[in-house]
């Protein structure tokens, strides 16, 4: 098949509410580069799979903005830093393919780890102005690095127009948007609201390995940041992160990792609250085995 029935067979395959697989970077870039030379606009959701409707809303957002929507799922070794984490992250491909399908993607690339990092698994060192180094990246030490690492690789291959992440990863949202300024990349990196259960639990691949009764009681992450909106012109900082702490005490089956009220543009811990700035309230929780984080603009 040549280039030209390839494009007309995407246009047929759009119609038909089909969807393109690719799992090789070489074969994926074939496709890729006569739209590129026609100026076509392409959206790109890169993913770690086990999707949920907040993935679909970011397909969404793709295929309003854009002629063409390629979503990756690719479970990258090098952002996590426990092994048993990466073995447990779910894997759910035959559904992930058919929520794409269904959602009207156009390209899904689920490459091979062999794929992308050849002979050697590991993560390149960036800067990020010190972004990487504020909550989870104290917890999480080098999975910054590991982030940087697989989007960047994606965005050369994929070489997207505009490419959609979801706010409640707003850490990694501002540090891929400090990427891809730093490497000059031509791609727009666009959040998303985030996507919440009827709960108001932010949805999320983890939520999988949440028991029901976890699944059921962790809204009360969402409560308190809901909360922690009402009180942010009424009390202090130090106030409110002892009032926050407070409540997790007495839910005994949630353990709270950090609570931060900070900077949004650079991430950095607010001692008092500035009328100039724009701040967010960041929060990581364990429920058991299974790590939840969410965020909220105040």
């Amino acid at each position: 098949m040549d280039l030209s029935t390839k494009i007309v067979s995407l246009h047929f395959k759009l119609i038909q509410n089909n969807m393109l697989v690719f799992t090789k970077k070489s074969e994926l870039g074939v496709f890729l580069e006569p739209l590129i030379k026609q100026k076509k606009a392409i959206g790109f959701v890169p993913t770690m799979g086990a999707l949920h409707n907040g993935h679909l809303s970011l397909i969404k957002e793709s295929i309003k903005n854009n002629q063409v929507t390629v979503a990756s799922i690719f479970v990258n070794p090098t952002q996590f830093n426990k092994k048993e984490d990466l073995e447990n992250y779910p894997r759910t491909l035959e559904s992930d393919l058919s929520m794409l399908q269904g959602a009207s993607c156009d390209i899904a690339f689920i490459p091979s780890i062999e794929e992308i990092y050849a002979d050697t698994v590991g993560a390149n060192h960036f800067e990020f102005d010190g972004l990487e180094i504020q909550m989870e990246g104290k917890f999480r030490k080098g999975h910054f690095n590991g982030v940087g690492t697989i989007v960047k690789k994606l965005f050369e291959i994929v070489t997207p127009t505009n490419a959609y992440f979801g706010e409640k990863d707003f850490q990694q949202l501002q540090i891929i948007r400090k990427m891809v300024q730093k490497n000059q990349l031509p791609v727009s990196v666009i959040g998303c609201p985030t996507f919440r259960e009827k709960n108001g639990l932010a949805m999320s691949s983890r939520n999988q390995l949440l028991s029901g009764k976890e699944k059921e009681e962790a809204a009360i992450i969402y409560k308190i940041l809901h909360e922690v909106k009402q009180l942010i012109d009424k009390k202090s900082i130090e106030m409110i992160n002892s009032w926050v702490a407070a409540q997790f005490d007495k839910n005994p089956l949630f353990e709270l990792e950090y609570f931060v009220i900070a900077d949004e543009d650079t991430l950095i811990p607010a001692s008092t609250i500035s009328s100039n700035k724009n701040y967010r309230a960041f929060i990581a929780v364990h429920a058991g085995e299974v790590r939840l984080i969410d965020t909220t603009a105040l």
